[in-house]
């Protein structure tokens, strides 16, 4: 196995754009592709080590940008969440984005364009159901301690592609009350889609950089290692 990452440049709605992608050099041909989204902070160490842990399961990765290039954020900070909110005020923009991103990872030479997936973490995690319910071309997508309140969309009917939430039970962010609305959203659509909840997490429980805090947001090591291996399985499901 030798993981390789390459800076991805490319261009979308309010761009450039700047990613970082992974895949194992040592395995010949096209291989499946996997969309990264970040968390509210943005393109990341993390999220790039996210794409090279996919990268040695024989995926090729995108740790996509959202924000624009150059624009980050950091934790604690009073603006920490301002590109965030521009997005989250602008669904539209935010889906123009994804389709940005999906296209940079798909034009990759390593990557079957037909066998992608997507995916998130917190903001990333919305980011990635909103690709599932705006028809974006990705077989699955999976949302980690995601956000789940729907699009202002015309149509969002069917939905064809499967779906993977794995949800903290103590986010205050998705309470119960959001989960079953997400639920009910996605059966309606005729959405082939399952929930993991983890009892006693929360919020971003898979940021090892983020202590657990009684207020229900920060690290847990249960609920970070089963839900990759929920992930795992998976992506095996919809890209094999």
């Amino acid at each position: 196995m030798a993981i390789e990452r390459q800076t991805v440049t490319y261009d979308g709605p309010g761009g450039p754009f700047a990613g970082v992608a992974a895949w194992d050099v040592a395995v010949d041909g096209r291989r499946p592709g996997v969309l990264v989204i970040p968390n509210i902070l943005g393109q990341k160490e993390a999220d790039n080590h996210v794409a090279e842990r996919l990268a040695g399961l024989g995926y090729a990765a995108l740790a996509c940008d959202l924000f624009g290039q150059g624009k980050r954020t950091e934790r604690g900070r009073p603006d920490t969440s301002r590109y965030m909110d521009e997005l989250n005020a602008d669904r539209g923009l935010l889906r123009d984005r994804l389709a940005a991103s999906l296209a940079a990872l798909r034009a990759l030479p390593v990557v079957d364009g037909e066998r992608c997936a997507a995916i998130g973490f917190c903001f990333g995690g919305k980011a990635a159901l909103d690709m599932a319910r705006a028809g974006l071309a990705v077989r699955g997508v999976v949302s980690l301690h995601g956000l789940y309140d729907a699009p202002p969309y015309d149509d969002m009917t069917p939905i064809a592609t499967k779906i993977l939430v794995c949800h903290g039970w103590e986010d205050r962010l998705a309470p119960p009350e959001a989960v079953v609305r997400l639920g009910q959203e996605l059966t309606k659509a005729g959405a082939d889609w399952q929930l993991l909840a983890h009892g006693h997490a929360g919020h971003a429980f898979t940021d090892r950089e983020l202590p657990k805090t009684p207020e229900g947001f920060g690290y847990d090591p249960n609920a970070d290692r089963r839900s990759w291996e929920a992930v795992v399985r998976f992506l095996g499901e919809v890209l094999g």
